[in-house]
């Protein structure tokens, strides 16, 4: 992987336009927010300018492309410009919050883990195979439509204590939230992988994408969904207890 490969203007810009949000939201946006939430809440706004503009991105790119039909996961076609846009868009976001996770919470091994692990597939197949591209945004279309609910949830979250209406706009997401996540990385998620899987040990990539790289693509995929799933069985396991505790708690 050649740096000056790597140095390309769609990703350098898309970079630049990210530190920009996160930036605006720190310094304009949320500057009379708690300190510590700041950051968090920059964050968030710069998650939601990539989720859902991916999201449609993806989608169009499915919609334009037979290659990316979930019964049919071809890998043998070389990546368009427009899906290695999509990759090099979410590339810049990614990079860009992992920067955000270093400066501000250096001990959260498990996120920034899970953003160099996610780096790693993009980079790979963008700038060393320059296949499987399809299948991939197959994959982004599945992480990211939680995307809108699950940061409104958090900046919620972030400000439920100091206002009414973020305490009730959180109390109201959180359990929608939680099922829309749910079917999303426990059922849909592990179906699609599952597929790609197979795809993968037929030998659908053999000649374009090596066996140790789709290998370890499917690592770290299969390491992401598993941590996804223990996240929101984590988050259900609260919501039941605050429930039951706010229940015990009018009884009495």
């Amino acid at each position: 992987m050649e740096a000056l490969t790597i140095l390309e203007p769609n990703l350098v810009g898309f970079s630049l336009l990210f530190s920009v949000i996160y930036l605006f939201g720190y310094f304009i946006i949320f500057k009379d927010w708690k300190e510590k939430v700041r950051s968090d809440a920059s964050s968030c706004i710069m998650s939601l300018a990539h989720g859902t503009p991916a999201l449609i991105l993806s989608i169009y790119s499915i919609l334009q492309n037979s290659q990316t039909s979930f019964q049919n996961l071809d890998f043998s076609t070389q990546n368009s410009p427009f899906q290695e846009m999509i990759l090099e868009y979410s590339i810049a976001y990614f990079l860009a919050d992992l920067l955000h996770y270093l400066i501000f919470y250096p001990s959260d091994v498990l996120f920034i883990a899970h953003h160099l692990a996610t780096l790693y597939v993009f980079l790979t197949c963008r700038f060393v195979v320059h296949h499987g591209a399809a299948t991939l945004i197959g994959l982004l279309v599945l992480a990211e439509i939680t995307s809108p609910c699950q940061n409104m949830r958090s900046l919620a979250r972030y400000r439920k204590d100091d206002t009414p209406m973020a305490a009730e706009m959180y109390e109201k997401l959180s359990p929608i939230f939680y099922m829309l996540y749910t079917l999303v990385r426990g059922i849909l998620g592990p179906l699609f992988v599952y597929k790609m899987g197979l795809a993968f040990a037929s030998g659908n990539a053999d000649g374009v994408i090596s066996r140790p790289m789709w290998m370890s693509w499917m690592v770290v995929i299969v390491s992401a969904i598993l941590v996804s799933i223990l996240w929101v069985m984590n988050l259900w396991v609260d919501l039941f207890r605050e429930r039951q505790r706010k229940q015990l708690k009018k009884c009495n």
